[in-house]
């Protein structure tokens, strides 16, 4: 179940029972690879949302005004196959609520759980520097390493593409996946690449998982798997506002706290204010 303690996210001030949007953290990391820390981050990024005015005047949105509230943190599970678990229970007791979700993780392998709430219903939208196309990875099906693949496997081929890629195996199968890689995305320009690719899904509700390290480390330096040459930070501003009237629920994960400057839990605390602010500006148009 989870824990709300005394720090919660910045003007998320309204109750479960009357809001629609609900941030939840999962302070797990136990199959990171390479930097560990990313179990921190929920704390950091609730710290850094404080830095940012309510208002957000590029939108028409205060966000004391949008009806957001902040849960608390998921327990810590024992492994990952308990962690999956506990996070599906408390997905989908929101999403049959009609509440869209925002997870702070943690590590990549909280997003899958969370897609499964919604069925087979939705298309998800990754943006990643890797690809995280692994059957298994360290033996584990539920690695971050597996992302990728366990979401295909929810929503099933051609409803999933990962946006951003510059690292992958031939392990992997990079053939059967679909995705952009930056290099292609830097050559013919984000919007180009990314409405090319947005055109491939059939399924019109979609679920953005934000992984930090699909942003370049010149822009998101605290992450455990930094890779260079990657999206900027406007590049994402751009497919989160794409996507505004199509959005169904939201995470950023694999943000690392002690590799970071501040500057990533800031951007992180950022991204969730845009989508909130460019999805509810979006609802009360329609």
């Amino acid at each position: 179940m989870p824990s709300r303690g005394a720090l919660v996210f910045a003007d998320a001030g309204y109750s479960m029972d009357d809001a629609y949007f609900v941030l939840f953290g999962v302070p797990f990391d136990r199959t990171t690879t390479f930097r560990s820390g990313t179990r921190f981050a929920p704390t950091t990024i609730r710290e850094a949302s404080r830095n940012f005015e309510a208002d957000m005047p590029e939108h028409g949105v205060d966000i004391r005004d949008v009806p957001f509230h902040d849960m608390g943190d998921l327990d810590e599970e024992g492994s990952a196959d308990e962690m999956v678990a506990a996070i599906e229970v408390e997905a989908r007791d929101l999403v049959s609520n009609g509440k869209f979700p925002i997870a702070i993780g943690g590590e990549h392998s909280i997003t899958p759980p969370i897609v499964k709430a919604f069925g087979s219903e939705v298309s998800v939208v990754i943006i990643d520097a890797h690809l995280d196309y692994n059957d298994e990875y360290q033996g584990l099906k539920h690695s971050h390493a597996c992302a990728h693949k366990r979401v295909e496997d929810i929503v099933g081929k051609g409803n999933v593409f990962a946006f951003g890629i510059r690292s992958w195996s031939k392990d992997e199968r990079p053939e059967e996946a679909l995705f952009a890689d930056a290099f292609t995305i830097h050559e013919r320009g984000c919007e180009e690449v990314f409405e090319d690719m947005l055109s491939r899904l059939d399924r019109k509700p979609v679920y953005l998982s934000l992984d930090i390290d699909g942003i370049d480390p010149a822009y998101a330096p605290g992450t455990g798997t930094p890779e260079p040459f990657g999206l900027t930070s406007f590049d994402v501003r751009y497919i989160v506002n794409r996507l505004a009237d199509r959005l169904v629920g939201f995470d950023v994960v694999e943000v690392c706290p002690p590799y970071d400057n501040g500057n990533t839990s800031m951007l992180a605390a950022r991204y969730v204010r845009e989508v909130v602010a460019v999805k509810w500006k979006a609802s009360r148009k329609g």
